[in-house]
């Protein structure tokens, strides 16, 4: 039996939909008040016929932070996927991720070793890699350096790596995928979902910056070769292109027929826009979809190379058009 974490999330869900193509015996973890609703949605817009391979999953209540739910859920299983985690850049949500994808995280390696469970594919993200000198890719061999300047979100995915190498040191066999921004079919009111939602809305700016990103489908595809193969112990960089922000928000654009947007919004801009846009998160009490993090990351040049998972998990990435089209077809869930 195979056990996913986060299959209501972006990448859960679809690893659940590869796994269940393959006929695996699959249970899922969710939390009492998800809704399994928007992955039987996303199986139905693959095809109407998936809904019967989404009622062969076995889902069960319980959270990550829940050592003795989470060890319940656990037992009989061959296998386990963790992608459950929280994605925030507001600085609100940072103990929070400490205690969700970092204590949750020690929580699925202490439960894999007391039961016997000797197979964990960890997600964590490019976030948890270090920066590279200037003009150079970041690689698997980048280090951490130092937490200080870092998002409250990268140093709770490299805190939860440090749990799964814990782990690793006790017998436990386990592979890290680290994906870059990733691209597929959701909900568009939070994570990576979020520049599709904006964009729906008409957004006129766009930014310079240069980041990695990766076909939700090909994380799912990675993650299944990465624990067929046995590679363990090692990391991974998942991703399909570096493209800059106005490449892909232009894309994206023109994949829902809406104008592109035409104003390049300079460093001084956004470092405004996310102070109107925290202000107005304070007012309001909702979220704010921009923060420090995520305007400054707008003009950040960073390149992935992905050279590594090319050549041992021999996996060819879809190119982000397509990633693009993909998402626009099936919409927001």
């Amino acid at each position: 039996m195979k056990f996913v974490t986060g299959g209501t999330g972006l990448i859960g869900s679809h690893l659940l939909y590869h796994l269940a193509k393959e006929g695996h015996n699959l249970v899922a973890l969710k939390r009492p008040t998800s809704n399994i609703n928007l992955t039987r949605k996303l199986f139905e817009a693959y095809s109407p016929e998936n809904t019967k391979l989404f009622d062969k999953i076995t889902w069960v209540d319980g959270e990550v932070e829940d050592y003795q739910s989470l060890l319940n859920a656990m037992n009989n299983a061959q296998e386990v996927y963790h992608c459950a985690a929280i994605v925030s850049f507001s600085s609100k949500d940072a103990n929070r991720m400490l205690d969700v994808n970092v204590g949750g995280t020690a929580n699925v390696v202490d439960a894999c070793l007391e039961l016997g469970i000797e197979r964990l594919c960890h997600v964590s993200s490019v976030a948890a890699i270090g920066s590279p000198m200037a003009g150079n890719e970041v690689d698997e061999s980048v280090p951490w350096g130092k937490s200080k300047g870092k998002s409250g979100y990268a140093i709770s995915k490299f805190l939860s790596e440090m749990e799964v190498w814990r782990g690793v040191e006790r017998g436990l066999k386990a592979v890290v995928v680290n994906p870059t921004v990733v691209i597929g079919p959701g909900n568009w009111d939070s994570g990576s979902g979020q520049i599709f939602g904006t964009i729906a809305k008409g957004f006129p700016f766009y930014t310079t910056g240069v980041t990695g990103y990766i076909d939700v489908r090909d994380v799912a595809k990675a993650m299944v070769l990465a624990m067929q193969k046995g590679l363990w112990n090692k990391k991974y960089i998942l991703n399909g292109e570096n493209l800059s922000h106005k490449i892909v928000f232009e894309t994206i654009a023109k994949a829902m027929g809406k104008k592109p947007p035409t104003i390049n919004a300079k460093p001084w801009m956004s470092a405004i826009a996310w102070r109107f846009a925290w202000l107005g998160s304070k007012i309001t009490g909702k979220p704010s979809a921009l923060s420090r993090d995520t305007a400054r990351s707008g003009h950040a040049i960073t390149h992935y190379s992905t050279e590594l998972a090319k050549k041992e998990l021999e996996i060819e990435f879809t190119p982000i058009t397509e990633a693009i089209a993909n998402t626009v077809k099936v919409g927001r869930l």
